[in-house]
């Protein structure tokens, strides 16, 4: 399976500058190759291909006076460009014929120089891992990199990221084999809500850190300071940065916080059973800005791909299940409930159920008979995955162990429950 492996870069003035040059010119040849194949399209001509958009876009236009400075970065991060634009269109395709499962994927636009986040693609011909800990970038130079993890694999490709802030990263795609954990007693359903992140269906729950919340002060003062600046300004340009920064400071700690509460609840259960939420459509409630500091769409994907590299099963309930208005205890369904209602008894058999709890215990049921009835992939007994969709490097991979030390088999840390904040619901829930 490949997983992906970020890091923090340091680069310094010369080498910013040469990194710059080519988010540059990348940009450029896939805006330059998506508008031949845009007018093509509206002229009625067919598809250009690949091959005549490299001729012209890259090889020809180095030697003409107008884009002359294309060959002043290396030649990988330009095809690497046009690669990515095929895949793009690739993409689009697919989901228009339905190949490609999930939302309609958009057709593919053109790039800014004003992007929040600029990057460059290189195969192994254009970069090197170096014995000093550096990183060698064909035409930009030795990186200084700070290592957290040592790769289990050499790498395959390589993506340099520079994001709002400044920060530069970079990305490794390994190919790696599952690392299976040992086999787990317990499964384990999760009904993810605001009030509480997570309620686990044996009763703990999982409290929500609120990041955005807890920064909202800041950001308003921030975003104050920055509407009061003048436009094309320095000033301007520094007051945005803080904003980017204070902004990049939340997504990180709520990453990691998704990070260590998925690999503790996927350590601790040999399945998981999550509820299939429809987050864009919550997103634009009066709960939206809740909705999307919680990150329950990023959070439910770590934990597909962590059950697939330990060998664990994963199953989405459908978000039309009534997990809310059925008795776990009898399976009476008492109808729907509003939210301010976080207590209710069953009027069939008397049970009196905490609304999250109930829920966590319905989707650990339902999860349960989805697998039971082949709907759910399983791993087999060699711990690979049945049948199971292939899943993509993720982002959020962190990094490597400085020399010396061995690369650890899965996610490290989070080796008691205390890593991660869990409320235990009153006695009387516990089960």
């Amino acid at each position: 399976m490949q997983l992906r492996y970020n890091y923090r870069a340091y680069p310094d003035a010369a080498q910013r500058h040469v990194l710059a040059r080519a988010f540059g010119c990348a940009r450029v040849v896939w805006n330059d190759c998506l508008r031949d194949r845009k007018e093509a399209h509206a002229a009625g001509l067919p598809y250009v291909t690949s091959a005549e958009l490299s001729r012209l876009r890259i090889t020809q236009a180095k030697r003409t006076a107008e884009r002359a400075w294309l060959a002043d970065v290396s030649a990988v991060v330009l095809q690497q460009s046009l690669r990515d634009l095929d895949a793009a269109y690739r993409n689009f395709f697919d989901s228009l014929t339905g190949k490609r499962r999930g939302r309609k994927v958009a057709p593919p636009r053109y790039k800014s120089k004003k992007d929040t986040r600029q990057s460059i693609r290189l195969n192994t011909n254009a970069f090197s891992l170096q014995e000093n800990g550096t990183v060698y970038v064909a035409k930009v130079g030795h990186l200084k990199v700070t290592w957290s993890r040592r790769l289990p694999a050499a790498p395959t490709s390589l993506t340099v990221t520079r994001d709002s802030c400044g920060r530069y990263f970079l990305s490794f795609v390994v190919d790696t084999a599952p690392g299976i954990l040992p086999e787990a007693e317990t499964e384990a359903g999760i009904d993810l809500g605001l009030s509480a992140f997570a309620v686990l269906s044996d009763g703990y729950k999982i409290a929500s850190p609120r990041f955005l919340r807890r920064a909202e002060k800041k950001l308003k003062r921030l975003q104050r300071e920055l509407s009061r600046k003048v436009k094309g300004s320095k000033n301007r340009a520094k007051a945005r940065s803080r904003v980017a920064r204070q902004h990049a400071r939340v997504a990180d700690r709520r990453r990691d916080f998704h990070h260590k509460a998925s690999t503790q609840i996927i350590r601790d259960s040999q399945a998981v059973y999550v509820e299939d939420l429809a987050v864009s459509g919550l997103g634009r409630t009066r709960l939206a800005k809740s909705v999307h500091d919680a990150g329950w769409s990023a959070f439910t994907r770590m934990l597909e791909y962590k059950a697939v590299k330990h060998g664990r099963t994963f199953a989405r309930v459908d978000r039309f299940f009534p997990s809310s208005q059925v008795c776990s205890a009898c399976g009476f369904r008492d109808g729907p409930k509003p939210l301010h209602v976080r207590e209710w008894m069953c009027s069939k058999c008397g049970t009196v159920h905490d609304r999250d709890h109930n829920a966590a215990r319905n989707v650990l049921f339902e999860g349960r008979r989805i697998v039971a009835a082949g709907r759910a992939e399983t791993p087999n007994a060699c711990g690979a995955p049945v049948g199971r969709a292939p899943v993509p490097a993720q982002r959020g991979e962190a990094g490597s162990p400085r020399k010396g030390r061995t690369a650890q088999a899965g996610i490290p840390g989070l080796q008691a429950r205390e890593h991660v904040k869990f409320v235990p619901l009153r006695p009387f829930l516990r089960v």
